[in-house]
């Protein structure tokens, strides 16, 4: 299986730290947030590793190269502008092939043991598997449900993690013109059709989105 890590935002709610270093790259304990991924994912036995790069896109690309230094083989997805998480994943479909692709987000940190998706094949019928969280503070509202491992949208709702089994057929119908959009736009269909599943993780996880996130995750983490 082969993995998408997104990778391409501004980051705007992280200035003035991102005025001069993507969100990626910030370090949490050291290293860059991105450079976790990498190393969960190799870990799983995923080394194809798909990355979409807009934002000081150099940065990022001088520093892990053809990922080799880090297990993986790196297929590099630049973007003029950034697309969003949907148009991001819709362009980079060419590298990813026909099969179902893990994607992450490359803001979050968490302690999710990836090989435990690849254990079990996505079922036919899918187009999707989310990993869903408890509801941070940032998010009470929540996502999506959960009952009987279907995702949809009642009563009491989780919080989309960030991770996922994608399956390329997810993006059919979309208007190859349209190349700028949200992840969502494709989900909302598909769970309306009953065809993706979840999961729902407790363990860590935290979206780095904002300074105060950050700086709350960094600290513990740091001294840890």
């Amino acid at each position: 299986m082969k993995a998408m890590i997104l990778a391409a935002g501004l980051g705007a709610r992280l200035r003035p730290l991102t005025n001069s270093i993507p969100k990626p790259m910030l370090k949490v304990a050291g290293k860059p947030l991105l450079e976790y991924h990498l190393e969960r994912l190799s870990h799983a036995g995923i080394t194809e590793i798909v990355i979409n790069i807009s934002w000081l896109a150099d940065q990022i690309e001088d520093y892990f190269s053809d990922g080799s230094d880090f297990g993986v083989n790196i297929n590099w997805s630049h973007e003029d502008i950034p697309l969003e998480t949907g148009g991001g994943i819709f362009n980079a479909l060419p590298a990813l092939g026909s099969a179902p692709f893990l994607l992450i987000s490359g803001d979050v940190w968490t302690d999710f043991p990836i090989e435990t998706l690849l254990i079990k094949p996505m079922e036919s019928k899918n187009l999707a598997h989310l990993v869903l969280v408890d509801n941070p503070e940032h998010n009470l509202m929540g996502d999506f449900s959960l009952e009987h491992s279907r995702v949809g949208f009642e009563a009491e709702r989780h919080t989309y993690s960030g991770i996922s089994i994608l399956s390329p057929e997810l993006f059919n119908d979309i208007d190859a013109q349209k190349n700028v959009f949200p992840l969502r736009n494709v989900l909302r269909p598909a769970i309306l059709s009953n065809r993706i599943s979840g999961t729902l993780y407790s363990g860590e996880w935290c979206d780095v989105g904002t300074l105060q996130r950050y700086n709350k995750l960094h600290k513990p983490i740091t001294e840890g």
